[in-house]
């Protein structure tokens, strides 16, 4: 249930004119804190990070993300989501990954598209356009309220209207595996972070507790 002190909060599509408040909310929660990203010290908060601007841009332009807005203006979360069409998708922007110098964002999202591309959910429920939950980000000073979760849900009704049968997404902590399980999302594919290692053996990415291993995890809504 949303706590009742979010009384004030509305959520609605996000349009251009907010892309700019997003990226900067964004800047000074999600590219720091999401466990990979911190993993790897891809960045600090509140500063930018030119490939994750653009990866969030690239999602908001498809006009599918939901944000939480209070009466005061400020940004309280936001689910970027994105609409992926088939395995072809997946595979060019893995391609795309050999163009790009920044390692440790290449490590991140390497791991993300081997392991969709491994379990092919277009396949598995027939469909050809899945809508994708890429980002989920909450203000600080929003935390613990429910919020997370309503966004989920309103990015649910939206996928509904917008015809989708199939919603996921990469849930690599574990607050986000919590909530979207408690929404009836199921685990499809994990690899325990220990368990993804490199060429010599190493462990790729040692994530901070409770945050242990990757979930694609997926919903049918229709």
């Amino acid at each position: 249930m949303l706590d009742s002190k979010l009384n004030n909060i509305r959520f609605e599509t996000i349009s251009s004119k907010y892309y700019d408040d997003v990226i900067e909310h964004l800047r000074q929660t999600f590219f720091a804190d999401e466990p990979l990203n911190k993993a790897v010290n891809l960045t600090r908060p509140g500063q930018g990070h030119p490939l994750l601007e653009q990866h969030s841009l690239s999602t908001l332009k498809d006009n599918v993300s939901i944000m939480a807005i209070s009466n005061d203006g400020d940004i309280a979360g936001v689910a970027l989501n994105g609409i992926l069409y088939g395995n072809t998708d997946i595979e060019k922007s893995r391609e795309k990954l050999n163009e790009i110098q920044d390692e440790s964002f290449k490590k991140i999202f390497k791991l993300l598209y081997e392991q969709n591309l491994k379990i092919n959910l277009f396949k598995q429920f027939d469909v050809d356009k899945i809508f994708e939950i890429r980002i989920l980000s909450v203000d600080s000073r929003f935390r613990g309220k429910g919020l997370a979760k309503k966004l989920i849900e309103k990015s649910e009704e939206l996928a509904l209207d917008r015809g989708f049968q199939v919603m996921k997404t990469d849930a690599t902590g574990a607050f986000s595996q919590r909530v979207v399980s408690s929404l009836g999302f199921i685990t499809k594919c994990e690899i325990n972070y220990t368990d993804y290692l490199d060429e010599n053996g190493e462990q790729i990415f040692v994530v901070d507790p409770p945050h242990e291993k990757l979930k694609i995890m997926c919903k049918v809504i229709n």
